[in-house]
């Protein structure tokens, strides 16, 4: 009997919000776009950017340096929208994430990623699956599926369906 090894290497793709590098798992990421005109959707959560038309769909855009208290995203040569599936119970919601630019792809082995830190009690750092360092700087990996909170993910997935 043979004992798989658990510990499986994965690629991330790196992104910029600020001056911080972020990073999610390649495997939740559609593609990438080049920044485009948001509609955006009255009565929505401030980092809901609005909405883009894919190809015939209605996906959501998230603003991500809004969502984690920066200032808002300013459109760049290099701002783009990582489109990216997210699971929402049974259901996976398809949304853009607005980030500076994109840096690129790597592996990191399990061993290599650092719990996240736990700043006190009231900040929720759920959403970040751990701390990862890549050509001499830590990198927040995010843990896409966290990230946003189930009512976050119903209003993005009501706005998509209502615009479509």
């Amino acid at each position: 009997m043979s004992v798989a090894a658990i510990t499986e290497t994965r690629q991330y793709l790196t992104f910029k919000l600020a001056e911080e590098v972020f990073a999610v798992d390649v495997a939740k990421v559609r593609e990438i776009l080049e920044f485009t005109t948001i509609t955006r959707v009255p009565q929505t959560p401030d980092f809901m950017r609005g909405v883009i038309n894919l190809r015939g769909s209605v996906v959501p855009v998230m603003d991500m340096r809004l969502k984690f208290g920066m200032p808002g995203t300013e459109k760049t040569v290099n701002t783009c929208i990582i489109v990216v599936e997210v699971a929402h119970g049974d259901e996976t919601v398809i949304l853009g994430a607005l980030a500076d630019s994109v840096q690129e792809v790597f592996e990191l082995e399990p061993a290599e990623i650092e719990p996240a830190p736990r700043i006190g009690t009231k900040l929720n750092t759920d959403f970040i699956l751990g701390v990862g360092k890549h050509d001499g700087q830590f990198i927040m990996i995010l843990d896409i599926d966290r990230t946003f909170t189930g009512d976050e993910l119903a209003t993005a997935g009501g706005v998509a369906d209502e615009a479509a």
